[in-house]
């Protein structure tokens, strides 16, 4: 069976000191960099947001980050400015082994819907076109690793599991941002929708 291990957004701005930090977010790199000589593909994504993104709590008057919000795809969680087109922020971690990657997905790039999934946009129907390249490569089994677990790791891993591939979560390389008990939450969703975490 060809696998492929997608690296969920290990970026500057989700390591400690970035803008939308994840507690200990750096300290998984080398362990992502081992791994990869294991895989068939390897797949980076990378949040890629214009300034003024709609998930930004500075684009909506009167709101901090953290607080929620409606979208017309749904509820969205309003970040800091984060992972800016072109910034340091939304670069790769300098330690991360970029060179072993065989595709960089961006996402997050239109304005309007955010984007944690590396398979869809929030609004769960505009494709990043991941699927089509897996499947092309004829890859069907995926180990995801990266940032945070309870947001863009959870997301893209039940995303693939409804897709039909085999998905694992190497829990041990990923960190999670755990606001009010989402971490806890996230391993309930996924382990429903069949993704093994490890």
């Amino acid at each position: 069976m060809t696998q492929a291990l997608i690296v969920i957004d290990v970026q500057n701005d989700f390591c400690p000191n970035g803008a939308l930090a994840v507690a200990g977010g750096d300290g998984i790199v080398a362990g992502i960099n081992t791994l990869m000589k294991d895989f068939d593909a390897v797949v980076l994504t990378q949040d890629w947001h214009p300034p003024g993104h709609s998930s930004f709590a500075s684009s909506h008057d009167g709101k901090a980050p953290y607080e929620m919000t409606k979208m017309p795809y749904g509820d969205q969680v309003l970040w800091p400015d984060h992972c800016i087109i072109g910034s340091n922020g939304a670069q790769f971690h300098k330690g991360l082994d970029q060179d072993q990657a065989d595709m960089i997905i961006r996402k997050g790039y239109n304005l309007a819907i955010d984007s944690y999934s590396a398979f869809f946009e929030n609004d769960q129907t505009t494709p990043t076109g991941l699927e089509g390249y897996l499947h092309t490569r004829g890859i069907s089994k995926l180990v995801m690793v990266g940032l945070a677990t309870d947001f863009c790791v959870k997301f893209s891993a039940m995303d693939a599991a409804k897709l039909g591939f085999d998905v694992t979560v190497n829990i041990d390389l990923c960190r999670a941002i755990d606001m009010n008990g989402s971490l806890g939450a996230a391993i309930k969703d996924m382990n429903a929708a069949g993704v093994k975490i490890v």
